[in-house]
């Protein structure tokens, strides 16, 4: 093609809406709109994140070519009268609540998001590019196998629910994908991951992760009453679930009495005490979780006769399940998307329109993840896809907030940054392009010393204002992610959790093994505690030069230093906020916690010679209902 030809992916009106532009079949932008708005999972039509992806490219919207909505609404619409029609008169009040907003917007969609983009940019309706629509899996199994290393692969797709389908197998090839089978709503093992959470009393739709790090600290006590009760697990990894148990088809709640009888009470209020029973429902769901995903992944090996794996779906962000997949399965290579949830669809819608629909070949040079040095062969830039900020834009807001700072080069910067965290200091640290997907990833991170006994609980409760039991991640050169953990390839997106190596494990005492509940997190399980969580287990990121050099040459001082090539990488914001966007985020989210310095390009400040921040309210009170 002669001219070139842009393509604008959406994700919205559901949750994380994001946008995402490609040119040409290269991803050139992608960001969610929360990040601009500071709503946690804005689902708004995503006006400043596409506003950001054409400013990113030069361009305006009359010379994007297509615009692609990641799923289509009729579908979805007919699933949900079709649903209410098998329920009769169950769910009658939530057939109510539910129709006004369709019949408003998300049936005429199209009109919707024409008028969307026309306000945006300025254009009449008639000189709008085309506007097209990909199926909800579609646009999750384009996200995986696209930007994949692989020239075939397996693709599977596990979340809550698209238009019918709840999980899907697709068999990547070249540049097509082809579907091979599916699971329908309301059997979704998305759906009874979000049960769980709803009834231990997390958010669904952001809470799932709490979950999944509450699982170690209890014991699969519930595995038999699940099996028993509430799921049909077949060899192969299909499943159909006992809908007398759940409400979330119909009703305006996940769980019904009959789930709270079968687990011995009601579900856990929100922001009350976490018990023993929570501890060990988390580890009965997170063990038939990875016993799907399991069988369901030996069933795609046997089908698709590929080594290779990718995964899509909001389920495919247990990163525990995916490190014992990679572990115990029988692929040989696994390739997660990093925004594998919703917001990921932007960014699949444009990629399956421009290969499938537009017929465009892939010109790729198969490599494997098996090999530290090809990882950052894959198309997704690292996930570094989001806005950037010069030093001197930066400098001009700080003098205008009157704040101390020196700017540095960067080998000084990085020694000094490192020198700092060896002595126990928290850093905010913001790099480069905002990353795309739920993970920091060395661009907008929180970072500390993960030698630290007390840094665990440091950044739990005065910096992050979280719960006490959430796991904090490592990040490790590359090159070194085998001396210190039981992992031998890339893991660039923090999608993999690994045991620690063993040679850095501390052994318990008899006494510390018979503790149980959150009284094991006191009880240092390696060398590196602030990352080890109660199961000897941790959530790695390893990180490469080719695609992130400024933080690997951090890492690389520090190890100078301390002999450790391992640090604390958290996202950069408190709970309840989305991660930092701007310089402006960044100061604010630093003034309001207990970080001792903030590094904002070559800019570094400390917290000490920083003036008094002031608020006009208690800004603590908006984030305690997360």
């Amino acid at each position: 093609m002669s001219k070139a030809v842009y393509i604008l992916g959406v994700s919205a009106y559901y949750h994380d809406s994001a946008a995402a532009l490609i040119k040409n079949g290269t991803i050139i932008a992608a960001a969610q709109e929360e990040r601009f708005t500071r709503k946690k999972h804005d689902a708004a039509f995503p006006k400043q994140a596409i506003q950001y992806c054409l400013e990113e490219a030069g361009i305006r919207l009359s010379e994007v070519t297509h615009v692609v909505f990641y799923d289509k609404p009729l579908l979805k619409f007919e699933r949900i009268l079709e649903t209410y029609l098998s329920y009769v008169p169950k769910g009658f009040s939530s057939f109510l609540a539910s129709m006004p907003v369709w019949l408003k917007e998300k049936l005429f969609l199209k009109t919707t998001l024409a008028k969307e983009l026309c306000a945006l940019s300025g254009l009449s309706k008639s000189d709008l590019p085309g506007l097209y629509f990909t199926q909800h899996h579609q646009s999750h199994a384009a996200s995986a196998f696209f930007p994949s290393p692989f020239k075939k692969a397996a693709v599977l797709c596990l979340d809550g629910v698209g238009e019918w389908a709840t999980s899907s197998l697709w068999l990547g090839n070249e540049n097509k994908l082809t579907p091979l089978w599916e699971i329908d709503f309301p059997h979704s093992l998305g759906l009874l991951y979000s049960a769980f959470t709803y009834f231990t009393g997390f958010k669904v739709n952001s809470g799932e992760y709490k979950l999944m790090g509450l699982a170690p600290y209890g014991e699969p006590k519930y595995v038999k009453a699940i099996l028993e009760n509430l799921i049909d697990i077949k060899s192969d990894g299909t499943f159909r679930l006992n809908m007398t148990y759940f409400n979330y088809a119909t009703g305006l709640s996940m769980t019904n009495n009959a789930f709270a009888k079968l687990f011995g009470g009601p579900a856990r209020k929100a922001e009350s005490e976490i018990t023993q029973r929570e501890m060990d429902l988390a580890a009965s769901i997170q063990v038939v979780t990875e016993q799907i995903v399991q069988n369901l992944a030996e069933t795609a090996y046997k089908e698709c006769n590929t080594p290779n794996l990718c995964l899509a779906g909001g389920v495919a962000l247990n990163c525990v399940s995916n490190g014992k997949l990679l572990r115990n399965g029988s692929f040989m290579d696994i390739w997660v998307q990093p925004a594998a949830g919703d917001a990921g669809g932007a960014l699949g819608a444009a990629l399956s329109l421009w290969y499938e629909y537009l017929n465009q070949s892939r010109n790729i040079t198969e490599t494997h993840t098996t090999n530290l040095n090809n990882y950052y062969q894959d198309d997704m830039k690292g996930g570094y896809l989001g806005p950037e900020f010069t030093t001197s834009a930066i400098t001009d807001y700080l003098d205008k907030m009157r704040a101390k700072y020196n700017v540095l080069d960067t080998a000084e910067l990085n020694s000094t940054a490192a020198g700092l965290l060896a002595k126990e200091n928290v850093i905010g640290w913001f790099q480069g392009r905002m990353e795309f997907g739920p993970r920091a990833l060395g661009a907008r991170s929180i970072i500390g010393d993960a030698r630290s006994p007390k840094m665990q609980s440091t950044m739990n409760q005065k910096i992050k204002f979280r719960e006490s039991f959430r796991p904090f991640a490592p990040v490790v050169k590359a090159d070194k992610v085998s001396e210190w953990f039981e992992h031998n390839r890339p893991s660039p997106y923090m999608l993999m959790v690994s045991p620690v190596h063993p040679s850095k494990q501390i052994s318990m005492t008899e006494g510390q093994k018979k503790l149980f509940g959150i009284s094991k997190l006191q009880v240092p399980r390696s060398t590196i505690p602030a990352v080890t969580h109660v199961d000897h287990s941790a959530r790695v990121q390893t990180v490469h030069p080719e695609t992130n050099p400024r933080f690997y040459d951090l890492l690389d001082k520090f190890e100078e230093i301390t002999g450790c090539p391992v640090l604390i990488n958290t996202s950069f914001n408190v709970r309840g906020e989305p991660i930092v966007c701007t310089p402006e985020d960044a100061y604010r989210c630093f003034m309001r916690t207990e970080m001792d310095y903030l590094v904002l390009e070559n800019v570094i400040l400390s917290k000490k010679e920083q003036p008094l921040w002031e608020e006009e309210h208690n800004w603590k009170d908006e984030f305690v209902l997360d």
